[in-house]
């Protein structure tokens, strides 16, 4: 496999939603997943989100645990892992949460249509990886991820960038935690936006674990 083993974990409504409509966070979970998902960042050598999370939500995807930093470095590791954006217009601001908190290599995958200016101005915050014309080319993103040395990648979204994964057959493992409230709204994203598959191009999910945790039930699942 010429690419990292590559998990999406994401907090969704008893509807299957991520955020509300105006695509504004809302707390799904509670502190006892908070800090699984904790665990997994510290666990994982890379974590990703696409553009639109950045630029709604603006998280700094920073492992928030002092002994968890603290066991990372003991290991040689930087206190955070690897944190990549899929940015294939270089949207991101130069003043993103991902640039001013914690340290650790910042990766910004950008397309060659992005703009040479500001590309020029992320590689003096970031690395900066450029596959693909007009997007990001996921395939070929994965096969330099892991040429960098990222074996295990956590993916949180948002829901564009979980169905170019998905329907790119980059995906192993999904983890969803469903919460205890109801979103609604045709225009709310889901887990998994974009086109869609066909019905018979639907992908089979293996659920191997399944976990009450609060008001709400994490399940795992695997890719046949």
């Amino acid at each position: 496999m010429d690419r990292p083993f590559t998990f999406i974990n994401a907090a969704i409504s008893a509807d299957g939603k991520l955020s509300t409509r105006e695509r504004k966070q809302v707390r799904i979970s509670g502190d006892v997943d908070f800090d699984r998902v904790d665990e997994l960042r510290a666990s994982s050598d890379g974590v990703m989100v696409g553009i639109g999370t950045v630029l709604t939500d603006d998280p700094s995807l920073t492992v928030k645990s002092e002994e968890r930093r603290k066991s990372r470095k003991a290991k040689g590791l930087d206190e955070n892992p690897a944190r990549i954006v899929v940015d294939s217009k270089a949207r991101i601001p130069l003043d993103a949460d991902i640039f001013r908190k914690g340290e650790g290599l910042r990766i910004i995958a950008v397309s060659n249509a992005a703009p040479f200016e500001k590309v020029q101005l992320l590689r003096q915050k970031a690395t900066v990886i450029m596959v693909g014309e007009s997007k990001v080319n996921l395939v070929s993103l994965m096969s330099v991820l892991q040429e960098m040395g990222i074996n295990r990648l956590m993916v949180e979204g948002g829901a564009i960038l979980n169905w170019g994964l998905v329907s790119n057959n980059l995906v192993d493992e999904i983890y969803t935690f469903i919460g205890n409230i109801l979103i609604g709204g045709s225009n709310a994203p889901s887990l998994i936006d974009g086109d869609g598959f066909s019905d018979t191009q639907l992908p089979k999910l293996e659920l191997f674990d399944s976990e009450t945790i609060g008001d709400g039930i994490l399940l795992k699942w695997k890719f046949n």
